[in-house]
């Protein structure tokens, strides 16, 4: 009952005509500034962990959650049985070999560096999914067979293809959008590839080169494979690269991503000495952490404009003070306790904060909603990495920013509902 008066007095005051004009306008300057640091908080946060999310699901999605090689040594060799004893280790869904190595393609006067993988295209597709995203063309033609089945599907790289010049058509390639852009290279238009790992010859080492016919162009969006990927087939990428039947890694998805570590060393321990996995958190540790901190630092930042309004909080709640000393004064001799001004005081900087903390929360979250729904904001992937910007709001930090905002109100209170507190009715009603 207490406090049903303190709140009915607070929100009478926020609502009543001012003797002084300054009051109510720096009190709406607190409300508005409150409601722009909650909204520009809500909308950085979005933003940030929406490049959280879409860099992660990006990076697990486009490449393997595990992998596995061979620490010394040119490769992994009688690869297959080795394959088949991997598949009953507990939470591994899909296994695919791999091959790869850094070449030079070009196509007339224009070139670009590409590491190249040599896949069993049937495995792959359920490894990651670049393949998947081929825009231009169809990557039907990497297939040594038509459909994978119940056995595992690397088995249709069996028996290794004939050399490239017997086969009597040239190889099929896939290639990232951004190196195809790069290369002016559309679906079936041929390339060069030439690998440094060469042939011995009486004059040296040469370079080997093999044209590839363009068979698929894939956008995953992610420019880090968009400009510098390409994919092969295996049976080919091993003749490129003079390494009959060797592999160089062994790629795994697994059942829960967030035990890529676990299963990492599980795949070591059933592989046996000379091997080494490595997982998606510790490819892109770095990353993470980085983002982690920048968002640290960006909250902390656009907090300042909460510091800020509270500041008005305080001036507002101050000057209110001074202008109602005489209504204080009566309460106070009505039997209105201190303790109770103090209340009164306290709710209303709160009412203050609260109403342009909720005006703030609606404005971010509408912000941030029309943003990961229409992607109105893009960006250069050759420097960030990916080509919108992406919005991600979290009810969680609803309640961080909302709790801070009123941490803040609560602090600029203090002051003001202390001074209300201690007027003294009879100094107060003296000169009335």
């Amino acid at each position: 009952m207490l406090m049903r008066f303190e709140l009915f007095i607070a929100a009478r005051y926020l609502r009543a005509r001012r003797r002084q004009a300054v009051v109510g306008l720096i009190t709406a300057i607190s409300v508005i500034g409150v409601a722009a640091g909650v909204a520009a908080l809500i909308v950085a946060l979005a933003i940030t962990n929406g490049m959280r999310r879409d860099l992660q699901d990006r990076l697990v999605g486009s490449t393997a959650h595990v992998e596995l090689l061979r620490v010394a040594g040119d490769g992994i060799r009688d690869w297959r049985p080795l394959m088949q004893r991997l598949q009953t280790v507990p939470h591994v869904q899909a296994i695919s070999p791999g091959l790869y190595g850094q070449v030079l393609i070009s196509r007339g006067a224009r070139s670009g560096g590409a590491l190249i993988k040599g896949i069993v295209p049937a495995d792959e597709l359920k490894i990651g999914d670049l393949l998947q995203s081929v825009h231009k063309g169809s990557i039907k033609e990497l297939s040594p067979c038509a459909q994978p089945s119940d056995q595992a599907s690397w088995q249709c790289a069996d028996p290794p293809l004939p050399p490239f010049e017997v086969q009597g058509s040239i190889p099929p390639i896939v290639i990232g959008g951004d190196l195809a852009t790069t290369l002016g290279a559309q679906v079936g238009d041929s390339i060069l590839v030439t690998s440094p790992q060469g042939e011995l010859t009486p004059l040296g080492l040469v370079p080997k080169y093999q044209r590839f016919r363009v068979v698929g162009i894939f956008e995953s969006g992610f420019y880090q494979y968009d400009s510098a990927y390409a994919f092969m087939r295996l049976s080919d990428a091993q003749k490129l690269f003079i390494e009959p039947d060797l592999i160089s890694v062994m790629s795994f998805r697994i059942d829960d991503l967030y035990k890529a570590q676990e299963v990492g060393k599980a795949l070591e321990q059933a592989a046996g000495p000379g091997f080494q996995a490595t997982n998606w958190m510790e490819q892109n540790r770095e990353l993470f952490r980085a983002m982690k901190l920048e968002q640290v630092v960006t909250f902390i930042v656009l907090a300042l404009i909460v510091v800020v309004a509270a500041l008005n909080i305080l001036i507002a709640l101050t000057m209110m003070v001074m202008e109602k000393t005489r209504d204080i004064a009566v309460m106070m001799s009505f039997g209105v306790t201190a303790e109770q001004v103090r209340r009164i005081f306290l709710l209303q900087g709160l009412l203050i904060s609260a109403i342009g903390t909720t005006l703030g929360l609606i404005i971010g979250y509408i912000a941030s909603i029309l943003g990961s729904h229409y992607h109105f904001i893009h960006l250069d992937a050759s420097v960030y990495s990916i080509d919108t910007l992406p919005f991600a709001p979290r009810i969680v930090d609803a309640l961080i920013v909302g709790g801070v905002s009123l941490g803040m109100a609560l602090l600029a209170t203090l002051y003001p509902s202390s001074s209300a507190a201690s007027v003294l009715p009879a100094e107060a009603l003296r000169y009335e």
